[in-house]
């Protein structure tokens, strides 16, 4: 594993040695501007793993993306081989159709103190709710973002984060009731103690969602990438693009169906990422949207 490779990867050309806030700003941005959160694994016969060697040989190599536990525990390699004082943390994330948080962690994320200050880094929820930056831990506080208005909250004995979006406003009305958009304007996303979690304590889950048949993670294919203008995102055959317009609160969103005989160029062309195992995209009913 070489910290040169993946800066070569996201493109940073800044300093390695200077574990300050504007350097942790640029390189949370770049890396989610350059390596996907996708899943795409579970639909090719694979598997995801919490081995960094193997994670690093993907998403740096081979030019892949992944899901939390590959793009957050490869950051927090990042961030120790700079210098940060990091702690990786466990989150549950929020079910709107349960109106509850998961059980069990399912969600990892780091948090970096610097100066005496703590940052929440997550560079691996994807679509909307994406973090372009680190967020200071300062309950209350809006932090807005291009994706939205992040927030979070404590209550004493544990955090919790929120987005407040803008109106998605859809060019082809077809797709203007798809299960893919969440209207709401603000979401829990997930919440977490600040209990130092090692990587073993998420194996069981982790293998639960890329195993289990009512996981959404095998229900659906995913990959998203961060743009300078917003994102852009495959589902199953669903390809979308999202074009922020805080000017008028609203997100331009340009949905279409992919053929299957199309779907190889679009990863490869939109997302940087060609698979070496057959594909079978899926988009199947679940709790899952953008």
């Amino acid at each position: 594993m070489d910290l040169r490779g993946y800066f070569n990867r996201i493109g940073f050309t800044g300093q390695y040695d200077k574990p300050d806030l504007d350097t942790l700003r640029t390189i949370h941005k770049l890396h989610v501007m350059q390596i996907p959160f996708e899943n795409l694994s579970i639909h090719c016969g694979e598997k995801n793993t919490t081995d960094l060697l193997i994670i690093y040989d993907k998403l740096v190599k081979s030019n892949r993306g992944g899901w939390c536990c590959e793009n957050n525990l490869l950051f927090s390699w990042v961030l120790k081989e700079m210098g940060y004082k990091y702690t990786t943390l466990g989150s549950k994330v929020f079910n709107k159709f349960q109106n509850d948080f998961h059980p069990v962690d399912s969600h990892l994320i780091n948090l970096v103190e610097i100066d005496g200050k703590p940052y929440i880094t997550d560079v691996s929820y994807g679509v909307s709710c994406q973090l372009w930056y680190p967020l200071e831990m300062v309950s209350g506080k809006d932090q807005p973002q291009p994706p939205g208005v992040f927030r979070l909250l404590n209550d004493g004995m544990r955090w919790v984060l929120e987005k407040t979006s803008r109106k998605p406003v859809v060019k082809d009305k077809v797709y203007a009731n798809s299960s893919l958009l969440d209207h709401r304007l603000t979401k829990t996303m997930y919440c977490f103690p600040l209990t130092p979690r090692n990587k073993e304590h998420f194996v069981e889950t982790l293998d639960c969602l890329q195993t289990s048949p009512d996981s959404r993670f095998v229900l659906k294919s995913i990959c998203s990438l961060q743009t300078p203008t917003g994102f852009r995102a495959l589902i199953g055959w669903t390809y979308s693009e999202i074009t922020y317009n805080p000017e008028e609160d609203s997100d331009f969103v340009d949905m279409k169906e992919i053929p299957d005989s199309e779907i190889e160029a679009v990863l490869r062309e939109k997302f940087n990422v060609v698979l070496v195992n057959k594909f079978t995209p899926k988009n199947n009913k679940a709790n899952y949207c953008m």
